[in-house]
């Protein structure tokens, strides 16, 4: 299983969130952001931080970092390697799996990615066998959009999405075709953009924050 770090719940443990990083980062990353949101302990909710696996990434000349998938262009039709998200996905699977053999139900669980991790988000909570609470996508598109319609097992998720209109790595663009393919095939989605580059502001965390606990309560 992959590696992570994770922020306690307060409390008895009632709920989990699963958020992935992006290129380059690693789970402690957005591990400052878990205390910073202030969720109401009630909510018992306990943040799980992965680690992507170390691999070489082609448009950064074959560095090896931590990464859900290789990129080895960044055209918008071949930007994601398929055949990685495929397999990040699966092992991001197994956490959600090992919060729910702890007893947490799939309803109270939700996946969070940035970026990269907003890639294996987006493409792992439709084709699980089970509904999640819902998931987080920021800074982020779609691999392979087109296979959505026929590969969703879930067909009814709550999606809260985020871009900064600004993003010079991830343009908006791509954000905003995720957001149209999802919210064609009825997804429940809600889109928010701010005046900001590749990153999260205040602004969206405030969002986040009264998304995630209207989503848990």
């Amino acid at each position: 299983m992959l590696p992570f770090v994770e922020y306690a719940a307060r409390g008895e443990h009632k709920a989990s969130i699963i958020w992935l990083h992006g290129l380059g980062d690693s789970g402690d990353g957005f591990l400052p952001i878990a205390p910073e949101l202030k969720l109401p302990d009630e909510l018992g909710v306990r943040f799980v931080f992965p680690h992507a696996p170390e691999q070489p990434v082609t448009i950064n000349g074959g560095m090896v970092m931590r990464s859900w998938y290789d990129i080895k262009s960044m055209d918008a039709e071949s930007r994601a390697d398929e055949q990685g998200v495929r397999e990040s996905a699966e092992k991001v699977q197994q956490l959600i799996d090992a919060e729910i053999a702890k007893g947490i139900a799939p309803e109270k669980i939700i996946l969070a990615g940035f970026s990269q991790g907003g890639v294996i988000s987006l493409h792992l909570a439709p084709r699980l066998p089970v509904k999640l609470a819902g998931v987080m996508a920021l800074s982020t598109y779609m691999c392979a959009p087109v296979k959505l319609a026929t590969e969703a097992v879930q067909n009814e998720l709550n999606i809260f999405m985020a871009h900064g209109n600004q993003d010079p790595v991830v343009p908006m663009a791509l954000g905003r075709l995720a957001y149209d393919t999802l919210r064609e095939q009825g997804y429940d989605i809600s889109w928010q953009d701010y005046p900001m580059a590749h990153q999260v502001c205040h602004e969206e965390l405030t969002a986040i924050r009264k998304w995630l606990i209207a989503t848990l309560s």
